[in-house]
């Protein structure tokens, strides 16, 4: 189901493998609700549209608390931190599909959350993950590379931050 823009076509874009066909793996752009998830819908749209590959946007919610109901990927919440993707992928005339990944509850250790992020994106069989140099405490590139290794795949790209520009005082008119 896309929610925005044209949506993939699995008949279109497929990968031929001994007489049989299978849609291409998503890319997936980690958005943990910050500045830093422009570069990372940039990077992994350029991927997705490369490789022939529909998008997937994970977007990382805080834990859930005991006995809470996990919300829909297409709910009010998710929508809410995928809201910097939107107009960026409105531009571009790329489809999407929501998904959640919940950071842990707790010290799980350092590489807690990006062992539920790496299950998240496996759950879904993306190829390749984007995500932000600069993210959350163990949601960062870095870690979340140093977990895929440990687990095998998938493929992590590493987005630049957004680059700090100063403010500027307002021009006075006199």
């Amino acid at each position: 189901m896309s929610v925005l823009g044209p949506s993939f076509s699995p008949a279109v874009n497929s990968v031929s493998m001994s007489g049989r066909s299978r849609p291409p793996r998503p890319v997936a752009a980690v958005l943990a609700d910050r500045l830093d998830d422009v570069p990372v819908v940039d990077a992994a749209a350029r991927l997705a549209v490369a490789r022939g590959a529909p998008l997937l946007l994970i977007a990382v919610l805080p834990p859930l608390l005991p006995r809470a109901v996990a919300p829909a990927p297409d709910g009010v919440t998710v929508r809410a931190v995928l809201g910097r993707a939107f107009v960026r992928l409105a531009h571009a005339g790329i489809g999407y599909e929501p998904a959640v990944c919940h950071r842990p509850a707790g010290r799980g250790g350092r590489l807690c959350a990006a062992r539920g992020l790496l299950d998240a994106a496996i759950t879904h069989h993306c190829s390749r993950l984007v995500v932000s140099c600069s993210g959350p405490e163990g949601l960062d590139a870095h870690t979340v590379m140093e977990a895929a290794a440990i687990r095998g795949g998938p493929l992590v790209h590493a987005a630049p931050p957004v680059p700090w520009v100063p403010l500027t005082a307002p021009r006075s008119f006199a």
